[in-house]
């Protein structure tokens, strides 16, 4: 059940009708998801954990293609977390494992359809092998101009407040910028989504109901949508139904309907 808050009813329509109905004018510049569920996928179906993760690995193509095809300017995948390094060795292992597989399998992909690879997070706690693919994979999409697609690996929200900070004094402290000066605007630019839109859309799947440290700062308007699929069954229809609910709410910043002076201002 998904537990959005004003979307249409989108029930028994194929994938083919639910994009159809997408409002091309509206959609959300930015979109996030915590991709939740892979081991529970996998136990339910009596299988390793390493199972889910694979399917989900598959998932992650499919779900970069819709929302490169839709015309979503940023897509960011909540890959890993710093927390996820408190997982047993073995399943750390083969995650860094499917991620430089990934990665090295998908480069010409996102070279076909312009995609721009980024990255943020600790970069720096990767093994060798997943850093020099996701360091190629930056080199090699940097000069594309369609989605951004942004994975978060060894990241944690708080951890990215702190660090911003850090860069704030320090820049402070060599004289590039003034105390005073400091804002959200110039805030936001020492935050590693430097660069990227504001974050419009907060996808989780599995059915959790909390945000699990992830992307503190930049949701503070963001819409949150959650589903109770797992990862790995989430498909096109299931992002197309979120798009469908975030376009069915208004967003009003701070504001009411009256001063904005349109039932469902984005």
């Amino acid at each position: 059940m998904e537990k959005g808050l004003t979307g249409k009813d989108t029930t028994g329509l194929s994938e083919k009708e639910l994009l159809a109905m997408v409002d091309q004018a509206r959609l959300p510049a930015h979109v996030a998801i915590i991709m939740d569920g892979n081991g529970r996928w996998a136990a339910r179906k009596g299988l390793p954990r390493l199972f889910g993760h694979k399917k989900g690995m598959e998932v992650v193509k499919d779900i970069i293609t819709a929302s490169s095809n839709l015309g979503i300017k940023a897509l960011t995948l909540y890959a890993f977390s710093l927390e996820n390094w408190r997982r047993p060795p073995k399943e750390v292992d083969a995650l860094m494992s499917l991620l430089a597989v990934y990665l090295r399998n998908e480069i010409k992909m996102m070279m076909e359809k312009g995609i721009r690879f980024k990255t943020i997070g600790r970069i720096e706690d990767l093994p060798e092998e997943a850093r020099s693919w996701v360091d190629k994979a930056k080199r090699e999409t940097a000069g594309n101009t369609g989605m951004v697609l942004n994975l978060a690996l060894s990241y944690g929200g708080r951890w990215e407040l702190m660090e911003a900070a850090k860069r704030f004094a320090a820049a402070a402290a060599q004289g590039s910028v003034s105390p005073e000066s400091l804002d959200e605007a110039v805030f936001s630019g020492f935050m590693d989504t430097a660069g990227l839109p504001e974050l419009d859309l907060l996808i989780r799947t599995s059915g959790e109901v909390r945000v699990s440290n992830f992307m503190l700062w930049q949701m503070a308007y963001a819409e949150l949508y959650f589903t109770d699929a797992l990862w790995p069954d989430f498909r096109a229809r299931d992002l197309y139904e979120a798009i469908l609910d975030y376009q069915g709410r208004q967003r009003r910043f701070g504001m009411t309907g009256e001063q904005l002076g349109r039932g469902n201002a984005v």
